[in-house]
């Protein structure tokens, strides 16, 4: 029977001594969860991190405005190292200037983690307390990317479909259709006469020279284009060949003709790619620091709103287009989707939906492996801070049930038995005072006294600060704690969600969705 009693109490002192370690280890794993996510809501980093890939997919690769003097000088001084150089480039990239054919808004390295999305250019669009627009602005390229130093004149619909470059458009009848060599004025067209041939002639006669003289080809070509492109010129009715005779007219008297509406226009005319995004988005939204908090869109919400700039910009085949005028990387993945639908819009719109969702999928893998590091590094001040001896703490525990079975012996042996506790208490303190603070103070509590500034309940339970900074110090710079701390930061990169399962398993604490479950 003793033994078996003196088996249930060892097994009694490692249960205390598991579950003070793991709460402790789950107490601080929270503790660094919480000040993660404070950090994140505090400057924005998911929101950031979502529309540097948005602007990275939708607008290219940033260049930089401009590029501070010690970095200018910091990239010749690696350049000139070579070999060195190079291997010492990689861990700063994200810092020097950008290559000519520029670089990704989302960072590459550990530096860029904690350097460049929080505290560098904001990718984020401004924040606008106004619903969408029932008219947007016309597609620019962002001021920061490539395209924008290419782009430096509106480029419309016909210039994209290579107009001459000496702005005269050649004499171009309907095919197997001789241009006659004298024609008669449009005004003077009986009312009987075929529509085909008034369309011919119109065609014909807004080919001939005007263009050079007007510097517009929106009215050169064939009859087709002169009438409305849902039909063709054998189709077109009385009000549409008026229209184009009235066109027509004033371009042979000299008056200028209003030019094509341009698809393209310089940076800063107009909207990128992703503001446009943001405009089919700002209705719910609110602002942090001027610019918007979104920081996750709906891959279905991201189809329709791709499909509502399509249909603004005149067709899912003229965005395609400009959009690989502008070299965005997102016409590639556009066009795969458009050629395997056949034209059809609502399998275009699933099949937008299927790979942006691809997409956050991978992101979201791309933050959790980013986020690991600052985990990391929260969880090494934690520590350092506490300074948290795990193997300390762990006798600490042991010794925890010692001191009470002392107090017991205490009791039955009489002061003799009080020799043990009194290397724990100052010297000249009175010993009972002083076996009533230890016994009243548990191991768990311990864990913080250690930190340069702790406080203490006094006798009028009234909050009192002490500083013990020496301490603190002391307890960092000893190499025999240095183990005990290490301990404590691998505990704490294992996270919260795991010494929490682990604390249920050993307590036998059941969730209450598993219990309604069950």
């Amino acid at each position: 029977m003793y033994q078996l009693v003196r088996v249930i109490s060892l097994i009694s002192y490692y249960a205390d001594l598991a579950i003070g370690l793991v709460l402790a280890f789950l107490l601080l794993s929270l503790l660094v969860s919480g000040l993660n996510e404070g950090i994140v809501r505090l400057l924005g980093i998911r929101s950031k991190f979502l529309w540097a890939y948005l602007r990275d997919t939708l607008d290219g690769a940033e260049t930089a405005d401009k590029v501070s003097a010690p970095l200018k000088a910091l990239d010749r001084l690696l350049g000139m190292l070579k070999g060195l150089g190079r291997r010492l480039r990689n861990p700063l990239v994200d810092l020097l200037p950008p290559p000519s054919e520029g670089r990704s808004r989302l960072p590459a390295t550990v530096l860029g983690v904690f350097a460049k999305l929080p505290f560098g250019k904001d990718p984020r669009p401004d924040f606008i307390a106004q619903p969408a627009p029932a008219e947007s602005p016309p597609l620019a390229p962002a001021p920061d990317s490539v395209a924008a130093e290419e782009v430096t004149t509106p480029v419309t619909e016909t210039d994209a479909s290579a107009a001459p470059a000496d702005g005269v458009v050649p004499d171009q009848a309907v095919p197997d259709q001789p241009v006659p060599a004298q024609r008669e004025p449009v005004d003077d067209v009986p009312a009987e006469r075929p529509v085909e041939t008034v369309a011919m002639g119109v065609a014909t006669g807004a080919a001939m020279g005007t263009a050079a003289r007007t510097g517009v080809t929106a009215l050169a070509g064939t009859a087709d284009q002169a009438a409305d492109p849902a039909h063709g010129a054998d189709q077109a009715d009385a009000a549409e060949v008026a229209e184009v005779a009235e066109a027509a007219a004033a371009a042979a008297q000299g008056d200028p003709v209003e030019a094509a509406a341009p698809q393209i226009v310089p940076a800063g005319q107009g909207k990128s790619m992703a503001e446009l995004l943001h405009e089919r988005l700002q209705e719910i939204d609110h602002t942090k620091r001027g610019k918007t908090s979104i920081a996750e869109i709906p891959p279905a919400r991201f189809a329709v709103a791709l499909l509502e700039i399509a249909t603004e910009h005149g067709g899912i085949e003229a965005l395609m287009r400009d959009l690989d005028t502008l070299k965005s990387p997102l016409y590639r993945p556009l066009k795969a989707v458009w050629d395997r639908t056949n034209d059809d819009l609502e399998a275009f719109r699933r099949g937008v939906e299927e790979w942006f969702d691809g997409e956050m999928t991978r992101l979201t893998l791309l933050y959790r492996r980013y986020v690991r590091w600052v985990l990391g590094m929260l969880a090494l001040v934690v520590t350092l801070l506490f300074s948290m001896d795990a193997l300390e703490y762990g006798k600490t525990l042991l010794n925890d049930n010692a001191y009470r079975s002392e107090v017991t012996a205490f009791a039955q042996s009489g002061p003799e038995a009080l020799a043990p506790l009194k290397a724990q208490c100052e010297p000249g303190q009175d010993p009972y005072a002083c076996v009533t603070d230890v016994l009243s103070t548990p191991a768990f509590v311990k864990i913080f006294t250690h930190a340069p500034v702790s406080v203490v309940m006094r006798a009028d339970a009234s909050p009192a600060w002490q500083w013990h900074g020496g301490d603190w110090w002391s307890r960092l710079a000893s190499p025999g704690h240095w183990p005990g701390f290490l301990a404590t930061l691998v505990a704490l990169l294992f996270g919260a969600p795991f010494w929490w399962d682990i604390l249920r398993r050993i307590t036998g604490i059941r969730s209450r969705a598993g219990g309604n479950a069950k």
